[in-house]
């Protein structure tokens, strides 16, 4: 018998017990406070951990769930070495490349930390990437390793628990329709479901609180302070700050770039506002509030809706290639997002892939913050005319990621938001 101790119920237990049931091992859990004692044994306080008949303890949920699977002597650890090597890739990413991003986007979900926008903005791109890579190497396989479920599977859909039950919503995940196939296989198996229970997809994104402004207020007294210390110096001041300037840094060099005017800025105010519009896009079912929300506020005045079409579609023979041509595009358009929303979509299966798009943009006119990367050049750009019920049909398809698409094969998407 094995003894499991962990201070509560989450994914990182249950990928344990879950792994025990598959590997037919007899396991005896303890979740709660533990005291002193049992706590002691685990030398760095890890959670969970094991402590075997012989008193041998093993902590931390991956060293576990290894364990486990040795102990089974089964599937779990794949038919071969080339399978075994796989799994532990995988069991390793799943603590590398999802446990960390997942936890700064869902921890100030939870209450558990504050939250920082630009480290969860940095988490999202990170969950997408990984999201994406599962995609492509899940488009022919069932399983992430062979053709049985391993501790791959298990290690790799509890890092994803929290993300597809409160972030993941169905705008979020349509690129994703290979990991999200997948997962809801895993959640739904009679040895996951007797662990975790029923389980249901994120409907609406969950938003972490914004960061209290008491912080704030609290600083700002010891500054006053230090300023009338420092108010005999103020001579010297100066000094330090003309030795500084050639050492600014990157944040320091974008506030002043942030500061140059903008063109579009000036433009009169729009009864359309572009956060409200990808608030909506986001948290609202697309087809049947997105849509309408979006044709009764468009304002043509203030902004302009365009179709782009890749030039080179000859070239897009592999899915994964075509997928970081646009992720790479998107990257570099970090300055149109206050200006921009827009969906790109893949069409067809490898080798005849093909690239088109709809774009909306403030004011008439294509901004320059898209005309400044050279990806622009390489798209047909075509002014979408709504009086046009094709053209207006297509502009829903793509919002929408379904429909005809001018009688194109929708195969994925990403949204530029």
């Amino acid at each position: 018998m094995v003894k499991v101790y962990s201070d509560n119920a989450n994914p990182s237990l249950w990928k344990v017990t879950i792994a025990a049931k598959y590997a037919n091992v007899a396991v005896e859990v303890q979740v709660g406070a533990l005291d002193k004692e049992t706590a002691s044994k685990s030398p760095l306080g890890k959670l969970p951990f094991v402590e075997t008949d012989d008193k041998t303890v093993i902590y931390g949920d991956n060293a576990v769930l290894r364990y486990i699977a040795r102990l089974g002597k089964g599937h779990l650890y794949g038919a071969n070495d080339v399978e075994a090597g796989l799994i532990e890739q995988f069991v390793s990413m799943s603590s590398t490349e999802i446990d960390l991003p997942a936890s700064v986007w869902i921890l100030p979900i939870l209450g558990q930390i504050q939250n920082n926008v630009q480290a969860t903005t940095r988490a999202k791109i990170d969950i997408s990437k990984i999201l994406g890579y599962l995609n492509k190497h899940l488009q022919t396989r069932t399983y992430l390793v062979g053709e049985r479920i391993t501790i791959a599977d298990i290690a790799v859909a509890m890092s994803l628990y929290y993300l597809y039950q409160k972030v993941l919503d169905t705008n979020t995940r349509k690129g994703f329709v290979n990991t999200n196939r997948w997962f809801t296989t895993l959640i739904n198996q009679p040895n996951f479901k007797s662990v975790v229970g029923d389980f249901t997809l994120c409907a609406k994104q969950e938003i972490a609180p914004e960061t209290a402004p008491v912080a704030a207020k609290k600083e700002e007294k010891p500054k006053k302070e230090e300023v009338k210390k420092e108010q005999p110096k103020k001579e010297e001041k100066p000094k330090p700050k003309k030795e500084e300037t050639p050492e600014e840094d990157e944040d320091e060099f974008a506030d002043k770039e942030d500061k140059k005017p903008n063109v579009l800025d000036a433009l009169p105010p729009s009864k359309m506002n572009m956060d409200e519009w990808k608030r909506t896009y986001s948290n609202k079912d697309t087809r049947t509030e997105a849509i309408p929300w979006f044709w009764q506020n468009l304002d043509l005045e203030g902004y302009s809706l365009w179709f782009c079409f890749y030039k080179y579609d000859n070239e897009c023979e592999k899915t994964f290639m075509t997928c970081n041509l646009l992720g790479g595009w998107m990257q570099r358009l970090d300055k149109l997002r206050k200006y921009g929303f827009g969906s790109l979509c893949i069409f067809g299966q490898e080798p005849q892939l093909s690239v088109a798009g709809t774009w909306l943009f403030r004011g008439k006119d294509v901004p320059e913050e898209m005309k400044a990367t050279d990806d622009c050049e390489h798209y047909e750009w075509k002014r979408v005319d709504i009086n046009n019920p094709a053209d207006k049909a297509l502009v829903e398809d793509f919002w929408a990621w379904d429909g005809n698409f001018g009688g194109r094969s929708f195969n994925q998407g990403k949204i530029f938001k």
